[in-house]
């Protein structure tokens, strides 16, 4: 029998508190999510913005959970099974979070950037599992809630834990690298998202910096050398005492440096420069911007003297995370449509990621490039000049027909070139059914947009209109 993820003496010692029942001597898992108890779990009733977590604890308790954390007992919930009474759930869930850090020998990697954390983390995750044990959300969990739950699920013996850190304000990173306290802390890249609440990408900038506050002592700062401020991030890790800087990029400088990207229908083979030694790998899924990430994951490695030959190969295994690239095939009338899936989340950086994609698809006879776009939000003032801005790049990515959906989008639609307007919608649940119709063999279909732009039910909607397959 395997030993337990955590112990109810660790738990207790964690989180202080009152206990009401009698808890078992083990857990297997950590969650606030009552669909998810199998049996065993810790589950914490957080207290969130459309929903209480109070209101499924009995049920998650009679589901299977082994204990209860909350912090409004009542009588269904103590006849369901054992509580541990807390002020405050979430800081509950934070104080596991610290205490699995704390007990952690192994070393922790921190990512931040406005653009490519998500996917970085995925490929940082597989390849150092080649390497040794290593844990990381398998979801996008990067925020004030996200973070202490992948803490709190970590094993004690972890080797490698990947811990993803997102912002929509100032000082949100900071509070995320306390409790991380990375051995290692990434930034992707700069770019316009949220830049609504930073005024600018300097502001940007300074809050991704934050990063390097949590940092250990002697702690190691993988930076892209061709972002924006990167000034600002290379100063802001000196200051917190880095004891190496390794940077990444395309520019004769970057210390991790891209040579060269070749993508094809399932994957980019890489050729790059590491400090001196010259690699050659290839990534299961195609993309400049995979590329590009995958020199972050290098710059890791060289920071913890880590099997550089095995974590490139661990590489080939990369598949697209939802909404981020995934190529499904479509069965549509008179053959097969190609979809590639980029719909969760945008800003204008990864927008042009998407269709710099989508140019390196290559289009079946009689087939077009369409580009489907929501709005991207979070931007501010900026917001409808730099989705008009966004024109430019429409027309060099080689699309054949633009399809938006939302206000923002509009101000795209007025600065693309006429001969590319196929269809604009006001919301984006009348985009599947347009595209239906329109749709035909050869096109290759390229779908983006914010999460509450509402994109990736459009995906899922031309799934299951069409029989499809992933590519």
């Amino acid at each position: 029998m395997s030993a337990p993820l955590w112990t109810f003496a660790e738990v207790e010692k964690a989180l202080g508190g009152a206990v009401m029942g009698t808890p078992p001597d083990g857990f297997c898992g950590v969650t606030f999510d009552s669909r998810e108890v199998k049996g065993g779990e810790i589950f914490f009733a957080i207290s969130g913005v459309r929903m209480d977590g109070h209101a499924f604890a009995a049920r998650a308790l009679k589901t299977g959970a082994g204990l209860a954390v909350v912090a409004r007992p009542d009588e269904e919930m103590m006849d369901a099974g054992p509580l541990l009474v807390v002020p405050d759930t979430l800081s509950a869930l934070q104080a596991l979070g610290r205490a699995a850090r704390a007990r952690v020998r192994g070393h922790v990697i921190g990512i931040t950037g406005s653009v490519g954390k998500t996917t970085t983390k995925d490929m940082m995750a597989l390849a150092f599992s080649a390497v040794g044990r290593t844990h990381a959300a398998k979801a996008s969990f990067n925020n004030h809630w996200g973070v202490p739950l992948t803490l709190a699920r970590m094993p004690s013996d972890t080797d490698f834990g990947v811990i993803e850190m997102g912002m929509n304000a100032p000082g949100e990173i900071a509070a995320l690298t306390e409790m991380a306290r990375p051995d290692v802390a990434v930034v992707t890249q700069i770019a316009e998202s949220h830049i609504g609440a930073f005024g600018d990408l300097a502001g940007i900038a300074r809050a991704k910096a934050e990063i390097f506050s949590g940092m250990t002592p002697g702690g190691r700062a993988v930076l892209n050398r061709d972002m924006p401020h990167f000034d600002i991030l290379h100063e802001a890790a000196r200051n917190a005492g880095a004891a190496d800087i390794i940077t990444f990029g395309e520019g004769e400088d970057a210390g991790v440096r891209l040579g060269k990207a070749v993508n094809k229908d399932d994957c980019v083979c890489v050729e790059a420069n590491a400090r001196g030694q010259a690699l050659a790998y290839r990534i299961g899924m195609p993309g400049l911007h995979v590329a590009r990430n995958s020199l972050a994951v290098i710059g890791t490695a060289l920071a913890l003297g880590a099997d550089l030959t095995a974590v490139i190969q661990a590489l080939a295994g990369m598949r697209a995370p939802k909404g981020r690239g995934g190529r499904f095939r479509l069965s549509v009338p008179g053959g097969e449509a190609l979809l590639i899936d980029e719909s969760y989340n945008a800003n204008p950086a990864s927008v042009r990621a998407a269709l710099a994609a989508l140019a390196a698809a290559r289009p079946g006879a009689g087939g077009r490039r369409i580009a489907v776009l929501g709005d991207m939000l979070e931007l501010g003032e900026a917001g409808a000049e730099l989705h008009a801005g966004l024109a430019a790049d429409v027309e060099a990515a080689g699309v054949d027909a633009l399809y938006v959906s939302g206000p923002l989008m509009a101000h795209l639609w007025e600065a693309a070139p006429a001969r590319l307007r196929a269809a604009k919608a006001a919301h984006s649940d009348e985009l599947p059914d347009i595209l239906q119709r329109d749709l035909r063999a050869g096109d290759v279909i390229m779908i983006k947009g914010s999460l509450g732009s509402k994109m990736g039910p459009v995906a899922e909607a031309l799934k299951s209109m069409f029989e499809q397959s992933e590519a």
